[in-house]
């Protein structure tokens, strides 16, 4: 007899095991930046808030009332732990955290009366509208050390604030900081465009302070709050008011006990 021929077994394929690929950030919910923010990763629709401040570039005007402006921008990155400033936009920026808010710091390059130009371009590339970005400047119209936000309303002949106005609009915020004013129009351009005097040191660096200590508060909308911390710094603690203990008034002696007789007394009244 002829062997009976072994049945093949039937192949059974092999279960292809299905691998997860490793998500990218094109598919993941982050997305990597290009450009000065690279290697840093954002939410998808993270919302992004411009700090600019005012000012010329250079040695030159650094220590300039006209910058104080870049000096307030320059304190928070120093304060927050921001990234390194690096060329962008016609300016230099830095970008960090305040709280729960994405911010970029911005000094346009451009000089004072072009800073309309660096603003446009960085709110083109970040997508913001006016409402996103803060501005930090001068104010003649306040006393040295006096600190007030505003939003929207006219640039009142500061040049910055015009670029501004040309190239996104009024309505952004701005922080206003007051440098006094030289008394006359015609001095206008010498004071701003000259050194802080060594007489506004302590009131330059305190408000620099109060600045950076309510940066969060700004970042987060409330002004109130970061006027307030501002203002921890600028204003003086008064001594706390003691109360003067009321006036003792003069107790009466007791009288003591008269010890003539009642005759001894109307013989001496009729003396």
């Amino acid at each position: 007899m002829r062997p009976r021929a072994k049945k093949s077994q039937p192949r059974i394929a092999a279960k292809k095991t299905a691998t997860h690929k490793s998500l990218s950030p094109k598919h993941s919910c982050y997305q990597q930046r290009a450009g000065p923010l690279a290697g840093a990763f954002f939410f998808w629709g993270e919302m992004m808030k411009l700090f600019v401040g005012l000012g010329n570039p250079g040695a030159k005007y650094a220590q300039n009332r006209h910058n104080i402006g870049f000096m307030a921008v320059e304190r928070i990155a120093a304060d927050h732990d921001f990234g390194p400033w690096k060329a962008k936009f016609q300016g230099r920026i830095s970008d960090g955290r305040l709280g729960r808010e994405k911010i970029v710091l911005l000094k346009p390059e451009t000089f004072m009366n072009l800073s309309g130009q660096s603003v446009g371009e960085a709110m083109r590339f970040y997508k913001l509208t006016p409402d996103d970005v803060t501005v930090f400047h001068d104010e003649l119209d306040l006393q040295p050390g006096k600190l007030r936000c505003k939003t929207a309303g006219g640039h009142a002949g500061h040049n910055g604030l015009r670029s501004l106005h040309q190239h996104i609009g009024p309505e952004y915020h701005r922080v206003r900081i007051g440098i006094g004013h030289p008394g006359h129009k015609d001095r206008v351009s010498g004071y701003v465009l000259h050194d802080f005097a060594k007489a506004d040191q302590d009131w330059l660096e305190d408000i620099l302070r109060g600045i950076s200590d309510g940066a969060e508060a700004l970042a987060s909308g409330d002004t109130a709050k970061f006027s307030n911390l501002v203002a921890l710094r600028t204003t003086p603690s008064r001594p706390a008011k003691t109360k003067r203990p009321p006036p003792q008034t003069a107790v009466n002696a007791p009288k003591s006990e008269d010890a003539r007789s009642s005759l001894q007394r109307l013989v001496d009244k009729f003396r």
